[in-house]
């Protein structure tokens, strides 16, 4: 990820471009609405992923209903249950969850760069990651609910818990009348390291990847081809380090509680970890890696995508003027 302050050759670090004038307001600007435009393309594949992990949730392989198989039939179930809009099921929690936690996140990156942090060695990762941790936790009331929105479905297919919330501000005021402020919080302790370490390798992949395409000069130095390979390199990264906290933090929002707001199932994210591994194996931390990075990959990529190219139509207009 660039940063916002001006800088000569010699002084950036690997793959942040020089000349640079956006600042970190406009870079939050930028990154939300980059995340978001991401968002409407991935969240179908969102939705599948999230009822692959929920799926024979703390039972022995081989002994649950597998309703979801696979990518195409996993598709197919959902829109056969809830029709083909069924495939944007939360869409609209998704959407503020990514204005909020890439706001969050994209701002203190560039407030990262700008105070020469990322100029450090482990700077940029180290940044991406404190940036990550304070988006996750703006964004959790919002995450939660998106899990248990694209949970919902008809009991013929129906995985994890049911929470049978109407809407959005609906499944916020019942879980403020039921469970209080902190219930709009819970499972951000599994968010936040979800986040945490998907942003630092998002971030620090993403700019050694591009620094790298550039190296080559396999493309124009200003074309968009550059951000979309390093995007593409930058989503493997981010899936095989990632996937784990998604399972468990898709557990742990989805989970019922009792009347005092806490799990019925897992105590926390240690609790999750242990109950996976011992009920359904090591591998069940990997539950939707093929659908994880079918999501995650392409999010990576367009977000980045488009988050370069908006910024650098920003840094023309504001040249223009």
């Amino acid at each position: 990820m660039a940063c916002a302050v001006t800088l000569t050759r010699a002084q950036t670090a690997p793959g942040m471009d020089t000349g640079e004038t956006v600042s970190p307001a406009v870079d939050l600007v930028l990154g939300a609405s980059a995340c978001c435009l991401a968002c409407v393309f991935t969240n179908p594949l969102e939705v599948v992923k999230t009822r692959l992990q929920l799926q024979g949730e703390l039972q022995a392989p081989g002994t649950h209903p597998r309703p979801y198989r696979g990518f195409v039939s996993s598709v197919a179930a959902v829109a056969r249950a809830d029709g083909l809009w069924g495939l944007q099921k939360g869409l609209a929690a998704g959407l503020l969850y990514q204005g909020l936690m890439n706001g969050v996140r994209f701002y203190c990156y560039s407030r990262a760069c700008q105070a020469g942090l990322t100029q450090q060695p482990g700077g940029t990762v180290a940044a991406g990651a404190m940036a990550g941790a304070l988006g996750a936790f703006v964004g959790s009331p919002a995450y939660l609910v998106k899990t248990q929105l694209q949970a919902q479905t008809v009991a013929a297919v129906a995985v994890g818990h049911q929470h049978q919330h109407q809407g959005v501000l609906g499944a916020l005021e019942t879980i403020w009348r039921q469970q209080g402020l902190l219930g709009l919080w819970r499972g951000v302790g599994a968010a936040v390291p979800r986040v945490t370490v998907g942003s630092a390798a998002q971030l620090a992949t993403f700019t050694s990847a591009k620094a790298w395409v550039q190296e080559r000069q396999w493309f124009l130095e200003d074309s968009w081809l550059v951000p979309l390979a390093g995007g593409m390199i930058s989503s493997i990264a981010v899936v095989a380090v990632m996937t784990p906290f998604d399972v468990v933090s898709t557990r742990l929002y989805n989970q019922p509680v009792d009347g005092a707001g806490r799990g019925q199932l897992y105590r926390g994210l240690a609790d999750c970890l242990v109950k996976i591994c011992q009920q359904e194996g090591p591998l069940a931390l990997y539950k939707g890696l093929g659908l994880a990075y079918l999501r995650l990959g392409p999010h990576t990529i367009l977000s980045m995508f488009f988050w370069d190219e908006l910024r650098k139509l920003t840094r023309g207009q504001h040249q223009g003027t």
